[in-house]
C-alpha cells in the first residue's frame, strides 16, 4: 500500500498563487522545497495542489507520501519512504540500494512531510535517489530548505490579513461557522473584532484555527480582546523566536491559557503519541491524578472542539506537529516525560501482547489493520524500551515481529531483532519469541541457512525450557524453511513429528496452524496430492469455523495449487481468489504475489492467454514490491513457465508481451480487487 496524501474535510481557502507555483515547478524540477514557519499550511497545500488539480501533476506519476513527522530521528527515514512508494523491502541487500532499485524505472513523485528536524538525512538520501532514478520527482516539507544543488524553493507566507476580506478572514470565519453557526449573520464591529484577530495572528492558517475553536465557548469581542492583552506577554516571553514563529506561539499559548486546567494537562499527556490515537488509547495512556480515567472523553472532546487535537477521515486523532512540540514542552515542565513514555510503551505492549493472543481468531485482520496504524508508536515504544527495560523491548519486538514481517516493514523488524538479542541478559520466553521472530524474517529476506541455524537454536532452547507452543514455533520455523530451500520431505518430517510428539497443544494455537499448513505445502510438494487435499480441507474448515485468515488464505493457496495440478482451473481459479480476498484484507504483499501467479496459471490453463498475461505482469509489480523478482516454493518457478508458456501459445508472443506490459503499468492494487471479484478478462 502506497502512502496517500492526506485528505481534509474542511474548506481549503486561498494559495492559488503558491499552488500556480508548485505545478509550473514539477515538470521542470525533480527536487523542490515548500518551505515556511510551523502552522503556515505547507503540508495542506501540497495535499490539496496533489488532489485538487492532479490531471496537472499526472506527468510526475505516481505519488508516495512520507510522513516524516512522526520519526524521532533519521534511522527510519529509509523505512518511512519505502513505504510511501510501497516497497516492503524483503531482500538482505543494503536498504538504500534495493530501495533505488525498485524506485528505478519507475515515473514517482515522493513527498517528504515535515522533514525539517531530519535537513541533512533527507539531504543526503534525495540526493542518491534521484541520482540513480531518473524518473523520480521530491517534493519536501520542512521550515528549512535542505539546501541541495538543483533545489527549487517555494516559501509559503501568512495568508493575507489586515481587511475584511483577506483570505485570512475567509479560513477564520469559515472554521468559526463549524463551531459557531449564528456567526453566519455579524454586525459591523464584529467583523472588526474578526478582522483584528487575523492581524494580531499575522494570517497564520494554524493560529487562525486555534482561535476560531474558541468561539464555541465566548464572544468574538471577548476573544479579540483578550488576544490582544495576552499578545505582548506571549510575545515577550519568547524573544528568540522569529516573527512569524512568535504569533503562532502566541496563539498557541493562548490557547493554552483559555483551555480548562484538564484539558491543559491532557494535551501535555497527548504529546507522547507520535501517529494517530483514539479515545481509549488516550484514557490508557494519559488518565491519572486530576484526570481521571472518566474525565478524559470531555476532556479530549474539548480539545478536539478548539482545533488542539484534529480528527483525520477515518476518525483517528492526531495532535498537529506544533501543538504536539507545545505539548511536550509542558509536559516537561510537569516532569512527567518519562512517567507518560512508560505508560505510553506499557500500553502498547499490552496491545502487541493482546493482538498477538488474538491471531488465530476472528478478530485477526482488525489486528494486523491495527498494529499498522500503530507503527509510529510501536516504533517510539521500543526506541523506549531499548533505553529503560530491554527484556521488555524484546518482548515487544518479538510480538510485532511476525506481523511487521508479513505487511511490509520486515527489515525494520530484523533491525530491531538483532539490536536487542545481544542485550537480552538471560533466556527467557521473551528472548525466544524474539529469536523465532528473527529467524522468520531471516527466512523470508532469503537465507536460508541462517534461518535454519535460528530455527535449530529455538528447538533446542524449547526442548529444554520451553512450551509445547514454543516447541511447535521452532518446527515451524525450520519446516517452513526447509519449504523455502526445496526440501519437502524434511519439512513434513519436521511438521509431523512436532504435531504427533506436543503434549495437548491448544487445537486453534497459532504455531499448530502453522505447522499444519507445513504439512500440507510439503504434501503438495512430494506430489502427495490427494492426502495433501484431504488435509487442506480439514485445515481450511477449522480456519473458516474460526474465521482466521493468514492460514485460511495459504490452505486456499494450496488447494488452487493442488487443483491445477489435477487439471481443474476452474476450482483452482475459485480458490486462489479466496486466498487473494484473504491476503488483500492483511495487506501482505508477499501472499498476494504468489497468488497472482497462481491465478494467472488458471487462466492460461483455461485458455485466456491475455488474462495469464496481464495477471502476470501485476504480479511481477508485487514481486518487485518485495525486492525479488520471484520467490515462494522453488517448484513455483515450474507453474510460472508452464503458465508462460501456455498463453504464449494461446495469443502469440505480441499480445502476450503487450498484457504483459500492461499488467505492470497498470494499478496493482485495482488489479488484485477486479481479481478477487472475478472481472478481469475472461473471469480470472
Amino acid at each position: 500500500m502506497w502512502g496517500q496524501a492526506p485528505e481534509y474535510r474542511d474548506l481549503f481557502v486561498g494559495r492559488t498563487r503558491e499552488q500556480d507555483e508548485l505545478v509550473s515547478a514539477l515538470p521542470s524540477h525533480r527536487l523542490i522545497s515548500i518551505t515556511g514557519a510551523a502552522g503556515v499550511g505547507k503540508t495542506r497545500l501540497v495535499a490539496h495542489t496533489l488532489h485538487s488539480r492532479l490531471p496537472e501533476t499526472a506527468s510526475v506519476g505516481r505519488v508516495g507520501w512520507a510522513d516524516l513527522g512522526a520519526l524521532t530521528d533519521a534511522r527510519g527515514l529509509l523505512g518511512a519512504v519505502a513505504q510511501a512508494v510501497g516497497f516492503a523491502d524483503h531482500t538482505s541487500r543494503p536498504p538504500l540500494d534495493a530501495l533505488s532499485c525498485w524506485l528505478a524505472d519507475r515515473e514517482v513523485l515522493l513527498v517528504l512531510d515535515s522533514c525539517e528536524h531530519l535537513v541533512a538525512a533527507c539531504r543526503e538520501l534525495t540526493a542518491d535517489l534521484l541520482t540513480t532514478c531518473p524518473g523520480l520527482t521530491v517534493v519536501t516539507t520542512s521550515r528549512q530548505r535542505l539546501g541541495s544543488a538543483g533545489e527549487a524553493v517555494i516559501d509559503i507566507g501568512p495568508l493575507p490579513h489586515g481587511r475584511g476580506d483577506s483570505d485570512a478572514f475567509t479560513l477564520l470565519i469559515e472554521r468559526a461557522l463549524a463551531v459557531a453557526p449564528a456567526l453566519s449573520v455579524r454586525h459591523p464591529r464584529q467583523d472588526e473584532d474578526l478582522t483584528s484577530i487575523c492581524t494580531l495572528l499575522e494570517g497564520m492558517p494554524l493560529a487562525l484555527e486555534l482561535a476560531a475553536g474558541q468561539l464555541m465557548h465566548r464572544p468574538v469581542e471577548e476573544l479579540s480582546a483578550t488576544l490582544r492583552r495576552q499578545h505582548e506577554g506571549l510575545t515577550a516571553a519568547w524573544p528568540r523566536w522569529p516573527r512569524r514563529h512568535r504569533s503562532l506561539r502566541t496563539a498557541i499559548g493562548w490557547s493554552h491559557e483559555l483551555c480548562a486546567p484538564l484539558e491543559r494537562l491532557l494535551w501535555a499527556r497527548l504529546s507522547v503519541f507520535r501517529g494517530t490515537f483514539d479515545e481509549d488509547a488516550a484514557r490508557a495512556v494519559c488518565s491519572g491524578g486530576p484526570l481521571s480515567a472518566g474525565a478524559v472523553p470531555s476532556a479530549l472532546a474539548g480539545l478536539v472542539a478548539k482545533s488542539v487535537v484534529r480528527q483525520e477521515t477515518d476518525g483517528r486523532l492526531r495532535l498537529p506537529a506544533s501543538v504536539r512540540e507545545y505539548g511536550w514542552m509542558w509536559l516537561g515542565e510537569l516532569h512527567q516525560r518519562r512517567p507518560l513514555q512508560d505508560r505510553h510503551a506499557e500500553h502498547f505492549l499490552t496491545l502487541a501482547r493482546s493482538a498477538d493472543a488474538g491471531w488465530p481468531g476472528a478478530g485477526q485482520a482488525g489486528w494486523y489493520q491495527r498494529i499498522g496504524s500503530a507503527h509510529a508508536d510501536l516504533r517510539a515504544a521500543l526506541d523506549h524500551l531499548m533505553a529503560v527495560d530491554t527484556d521488555r523491548a524484546a518482548e515487544l519486538a518479538g510480538l510485532v515481529g511476525f506481523f511487521w514481517s508479513c505487511c511490509g516493514h520486515l527489515r525494520e523488524a530484523r533491525s530491531y531483532l538483532e539490536q536487542l538479542l545481544p542485550l537480552c541478559r538471560t533466556h527467557s520466553r521473551a528472548r525466544a519469541r524474539a529469536q523465532w521472530a528473527l529467524g522468520f524474517a531471516v527466512a523470508l529476506q532469503g537465507e536460508h541457512s541462517r534461518a535454519a541455524a535460528l530455527g535449530r537454536r529455538c528447538a533446542r532452547d524449547a526442548r529444554f525450557s520451553g512450551t509445547a507452543e514454543e516447541q511447535l514455533a521452532a518446527a515451524y520455523l525450520l519446516g517452513i524453511t526447509h519449504l523455502l530451500s526445496g526440501e519437502a520431505h524434511e519439512a513434513y518430517t519436521v511438521a509431523q513429528a512436532a504435531l504427533q510428539q506436543a503434549c495437548d497443544p491448544p487445537a486453534a494455537s497459532p504455531s499448530v496452524l502453522r505447522c499444519r499448513l507445513v504439512r500440507v505445502f510439503a504434501l503438495t510438494s512430494l506430489g502427495r496430492l490427494d492426502e495433501a487435499a484431504r488435509a487442506a480441507s480439514v485445515l481450511r474448515a477449522d480456519c473458516a469455523a474460526r474465521e482466521e485468515c493468514w492460514t485460511r488464505a495459504y490452505t486456499d493457496y494450496q488447494l488452487a495449487l493442488i487443483a491445477l495440478a489435477q487439471g481443474d482451473p476452474a476450482t483452482a481459479g475459485a480458490h486462489v481468489r479466496a486466498m487473494l480476498a484473504g491476503k488483500r484484507r492483511l495487506g501482505d504483499s508477499f501472499g498476494i504475489a504468489l497468488g497472482l501467479d497462481l491465478l494467472a496459471a488458471a487462466a492460461a490453463a483455461e485458455g485466456d492467454g491475455t488474462a495469464a498475461a496481464l495477471i502476470s505482469g501485476a504480479g511481477e509489480t508485487y514481486w518487485r514490491s518485495v525486492g525479488h523478482s520471484q520467490r515462494g516454493m522453488p517448484e513455483l518457478r515450474d507453474v510460472r513457465a508452464a503458465c508462460w508458456a501456455t498463453a504464449r501459445a494461446a495469443v502469440g508472443d505480441g499480445l502476450f508481451e503487450q498484457a504483459y506490459g500492461q499488467g505492470i503499468q497498470a494499478d496493482p492494487v485495482s488489479i488484485v480487487a477486479l481479481a478477487v471479484e472475478g472481472r478481469l478478462p475472461g473471469g480470472a
